[in-house]
C-alpha cells in the first residue's frame, strides 16, 4: 500500500548520508513557521515551537529533536522531541495496564467514546486538514478530506460497536451448544506512512477501539506534527471521560521505534503501512516471533478502457487517478492500458514501452502514467495481473458479460476491483486492501475488523451426559 520512506527508513538513510529533513541546519525559533502571524492557526491545535512526541498519559519524550518542514518550500514549521526506547519501554507498560480497564467496559460503550472522537475530530477538520496539507504536501481540499475519512470512520465504528460478534452454531451431540466467541486482540502497534497521515492511523484506531483494544501509533518523522495533533484531540476525550490517555499512546520515532514494535512480543498485533520492501522487513521480524500482522504494502494499479468505455468517465478518472496527491497513493493508477491510440498531456505520460518493461511493474511514487495499447480482453486481463502488487485496478466498459468476468476468478486478482471509476478513491465501508506483494491485509470496513480480535470456538455441555464429537465412544 502507501511506503514508509523517511520512517522506519530513517535510520538507514541516516547512516548512508542521504539528503533528508534529519540533516538540514537546524532552524531558529523565530525562523518557524508555527512563529509567523498568518501561521497561527497551528497553536489552536495545541501544537508549539517543540512539541513533546509521546504520550502515554502524560506528554514527554527522551529522544532525538527533529524539525518537520513544509515539502513545498522546505520551510521549518516547529520541532519534536521523538521518542527513546526507555520511552518506548514505558508506553507499553503504561498501555497494557490501559488495556485491562478498556477491555472491561462494553462494546456498545466503547463506540461512544469512538463516536466522541469523531466528534472532535470534526470539530478541527478544518484547521487539522490545514496541517496536512502544510506538512505532508497534498493540496488543501485533500488534506481535509483525509481528517473527514477519519470523521467517516469513527461513525461506522459506532454502530459496529453494536454488531462484532460470532455466530451460535450446531451442534452435533444432544445438550451441547457451539459459539464463536471473538475477544480483543490486546495492543495493536500501528505504523503509519507520510502520505495519509491522519486517515490510515484513522481507520486502525478506530475499529481497533470498539474490539476493545489499546492502540499504539508511530507515524512517519516527517508528519510528526500531524501526529502529536491528531492524539492531542484524542488525549481531551479520553480525559473528558476519565479514561486512561494510554489507551490511544504515541511514540514518534525513527527505525528504532519501529524495530522495537515489530520484534515486542507484547504487541499483539502490528498493522504497518508503507513499501513493499520494508514490509518484508516487518513481516519477517513479526513472523519470527509468531506474531500477527496487517500489512497494507506497494500498488502498481492499471486502468483498462476498453472500445466501448465511455470517455466523459475515463478521461477524469484517469487524471485524478494519475495525478490526485501528487501521484502519492497506494491506489494511484500507473498504467492506463487502451485498446487504440489517444493524444495525451506531456510530461506525465510515458508511451512506447513494452507491457513487461521492469519500470512499469516498479511502484514509482510519483505522478507517472505507463500507457500501453492491448488487443484483446484476454490479453489486457493478464497484463493487469502480471506484477508482483495487487492492490487496485479497474476497467471501462458498458458490457455486462465483461464486467462479471472482470470480477470472476479469472478477472483481476487485486484486493479493489473497480468498473467505470478511478483505481483510487475508496469508500470506507468496504475493506481495503491488497493480494500478492500488498500484503494481503484488510482495513475498514465490511468484516476487517476481524484482523483486531482472536476468535475461540466454544463448546458448553449443559446436559448430564458426555457424548464425544464423531460419536466417539470407549468400551
Amino acid at each position: 500500500m502507501w511506503r514508509l520512506p523517511r520512517a522506519l527508513c530513517v535510520h538507514a538513510a541516516k547512516t548512508s548520508k542521504l539528503p533528508g529533513p534529519w540533516s538540514r541546519p537546524a532552524a531558529f525559533m523565530s525562523t518557524l513557521l508555527i512563529n509567523q502571524p498568518q501561521y497561527a492557526w497551528l497553536k489552536e491545535l495545541g501544537l508549539c515551537e517543540e512539541n513533546e512526541g509521546v504520550y502515554n498519559g502524560s506528554w514527554g519524550g527522551r529522544g532525538e529533536v527533529i524539525t518537520t518542514y513544509c515539502p513545498a518550500n522546505n520551510e521549518p514549521i516547529a520541532r519534536v522531541r521523538q521518542a527513546s526506547v526507555a520511552d518506548y519501554e514505558e508506553t507499553v507498560k503504561k498501555a497494557k495496564e490501559a488495556w485491562k480497564i478498556w477491555a472491561d467496559i462494553p462494546a456498545p460503550k466503547r463506540g461512544e467514546i469512538v463516536r466522541q472522537i469523531g466528534d472532535a475530530l470534526r470539530e478541527k477538520i478544518q484547521v487539522l486538514g490545514s496541517l496536512v496539507s502544510l506538512e505532508m504536501g497534498k493540496i488543501l481540499v485533500e488534506g481535509v478530506g483525509e481528517v473527514q475519512e477519519y470523521v467517516d470512520i469513527c461513525d461506522y465504528a459506532v454502530g459496529l460497536s453494536r454488531m462484532i460478534g460470532g455466530p451460535i452454531l450446531p451442534s452435533e451431540r444432544p445438550g451441547h451448544a457451539l459459539i464463536e466467541q471473538w475477544n480483543p486482540v490486546g495492543l495493536v502497534g500501528i505504523i503509519t506512512a507520510f502520505n495519509f497521515p491522519v486517515a490510515v492511523y484513522g481507520w486502525n484506531n478506530a475499529i481497533a477501539m470498539i474490539c476493545g483494544n489499546v492502540c499504539l501509533w508511530k507515524g512517519a518523522p516527517t508528519t510528526s506534527l500531524i501526529s502529536v495533533a491528531v492524539t492531542k484531540i484524542i488525549a481531551k476525550v479520553l480525559e473528558d471521560n476519565k479514561l486512561p490517555g494510554a489507551i490511544c499512546s504515541l511514540t514518534c520515532g525513527g527505525a528504532d521505534i519501529g524495530t522495537a514494535m515489530a520484534k515486542d512480543e507484547r504487541v499483539n498485533l502490528l498493522s504497518f503501512t508503507g513499501s513493499t520492501q520494508v514490509g518484508k522487513q516487518v513481516a519477517l521480524m513479526v513472523q519470527e516471533r509468531f506474531g500477527r500482522s496487517l500489512l497494507e504494502l506497494g500498488g502498481n494499479n492499471a486502468i483498462i478502457a476498453f472500445e466501448d468505455a465511455d470517455l466523459s468517465l475515463v478521461v477524469p478518472s484517469a487524471l485524478f487517478a494519475a495525478v490526485g496527491t501528487a501521484g502519492q497513493r497506494c491506489t494511484t493508477a500507473r498504467r492506463l492500458v487502451m485498446d487504440r491510440p489517444g493524444n495525451y498531456v506531456e510530461p506525465t505520460i510515458v508511451i512506447g514501452l513494452a507491457h513487461d518493461a521492469s519500470i512499469a511493474h516498479t511502484e514509482t511514487f510519483a505522478p507517472i502514467l505507463y500507457v500501453f495499447k492491448f488487443k484483446n480482453e484476454e490479453e489486457v486481463f493478464a497484463w493487469n495481473n502480471e506484477v508482483k502488487q495487487g492492490l487496485s485496478s479497474s476497467i471501462f466498459t458498458k458490457d455486462l458479460g465483461r464486467i462479471f468476468r472482470w470480477l470472476g476468478p479469472k478477472g483481476s486478482d487485486c484486493g479493489i476491483v473497480n468498473v467505470n471509476i478511478p483505481t483510487s478513491g475508496a469508500e470506507i465501508g468496504g475493506a481495503f486492501g491488497g493480494e500478492k506483494h500488498t500484503g494481503g491485509g484488510r482495513e475498514s470496513g465490511s468484516d476487517a475488523w476481524k484482523h483486531y480480535m482472536r476468535r475461540s470456538t466454544c463448546t458448553i455441555n449443559y446436559s448430564k451426559d458426555l457424548p464425544l464429537a464423531q460419536g466417539i465412544k470407549f468400551q
